[in-house]
């Protein structure tokens, strides 16, 4: 397809629907940039294909979950995964990009610890929970949101409110 500008090949298509009318646009790449679009060969491939980066960095996890061992112990993250238990504390710090994938499953894509504090704890932690535990709401929203579960999103939405509340 050809430029509706000049004669050059089209690199970015675009269709326009405004007020129930649709129109296409077909640009070149120096009339494209000249509009303002973002040229396709510019993209990084994980931001066309997030799912493709997904796949890719749990192939990647998965090497690393044959080969990990706990230099303190010796259990090996296999043995781990088969038992359900760590052997020494050592075996933490051995594991914990694997640990960490585990845990956000586990506790619902929560990766720290947004409960009770004991009386008379440090105010500064107790703020950084409740940004933590907003942005964890905003992210979930987002991801609601885009794989339309509408009724997920409005009660996080709700959620939200209370954080945005003057008596919170």
């Amino acid at each position: 397809m050809k430029c509706d500008l000049c004669d050059k090949a089209a690199v970015v298509h675009e269709i326009i629907i405004r007020n129930g009318v649709s129109a296409e646009v077909h640009l070149c790449a120096e009339h494209a940039i000249a509009a303002g679009y973002p040229l396709p060969i510019e993209q990084p491939i994980a931001d066309i294909f997030p799912q493709i980066a997904a796949v890719a960095k749990v192939e990647g996890a998965k090497g690393k979950e044959r080969t990990a061992r706990c230099g303190a112990c010796g259990l090996t993250y296999p043995a781990f995964r088969k038992s359900g238990h760590l052997g020494c504390p050592a075996c933490y710090d051995a594991f914990s990009p694997l640990l960490d994938q585990v845990i956000e499953r586990a506790q619902a894509g929560a990766t720290h610890h947004v409960g009770r504090s004991p009386r008379g704890g440090d105010s500064g932690a107790s703020a950084e929970r409740v940004f933590a535990m907003r942005a964890k709401l905003m992210r979930d929203l987002e991801s609601a949101v885009a794989a339309e579960q509408y009724e997920r999103a409005a009660k996080l939405r709700d959620e939200l409110k209370t954080f945005d509340s003057p008596t919170s």
